[in-house]
């Protein structure tokens, strides 16, 4: 019988949370901003300088933000491995037991469980990867990189939220010509994430959509009723 092969994606790596979470708040964020400075009557030399400030403080920002995020998570995961590791030489057979305990509560054969944890005593390295991936739900060698997450979501939001400026940068001077180009980003980008996660493309491009239409509309009307009353 010939084996199958099943290719899945990487969801270890830090990368698409971080990338996926980033674009769509680079274009969020900025699409928002611009609806709300717009709203106010700004000129379009202020419009863009607004946009541009927000692109660079959000892309710092959420870089900053996905690395110290990442960063902790894995210091505390390694803490915690360590602590495993120390419980495993001290006591191997109350961790042995434990595995034996959990195993048998999901419906495999005691004498099973306790003779595969019995091989794992004698292999701590195997056993700490193990307990890791039953107690705490990691797996030790194949921990998100801080530095791919800090890296994908400053260059997302930076590609994201450059998105509702494009119009200006070329030229134009419409409000509702950028907010249009920036409600596409949104749909496309929902788009792609629904090939990542297998649901309807429809259904993922028009939920972001709407989801930036709101944020929009709320911050553009803010923006007019203090345009006007400053006026």
């Amino acid at each position: 019988m010939t084996a199958v092969e099943h290719h899945h994606a990487d969801v270890s790596g830090g990368w698409l949370r971080a990338a996926t979470f980033g674009a769509m708040d680079g274009l969020v964020t900025n699409i928002a901003l611009i609806a709300g400075v717009g709203g106010g009557g700004v000129t379009r030399h202020t419009l863009v300088l607004t946009g541009v400030a927000g692109l660079v403080a959000g892309a710092i920002s959420m870089g900053l933000g996905e690395y110290t995020s990442v960063r902790t998570q894995n210091d505390q995961v390694a803490a915690e491995l360590d602590k495993e590791l120390r419980e495993l030489r001290d006591n191997p057979e109350g961790e042995a037991a434990e595995l034996v305990e959990m195993w048998t509560a999901r419906g495999l054969p005691e004498g099973l469980a306790r003779e595969v944890a019995d091989v794992l005593k004698r292999n701590p390295e195997q056993a700490l990867r193990v307990h890791a991936q039953e107690e705490l739900g990691v797996v030790p060698d194949e921990l998100p990189s801080p530095w791919t997450a800090a890296f994908s979501s400053f260059v997302c939001f930076s590609i994201g939220a450059v998105v509702p400026l494009l119009t200006y940068l070329l030229g134009f001077d419409s409000l509702a010509l950028a907010l249009g180009v920036g409600g596409l980003g949104l749909f496309a980008a929902g788009v792609l994430v629904a090939r990542f996660t297998g649901q309807g493309w429809l259904r993922s491009g028009t939920r972001q959509l709407l989801l930036g239409a709101a944020a929009a509309g709320a911050t553009y009307l803010i923006g007019a009723l203090i345009g006007v009353g400053v006026s």
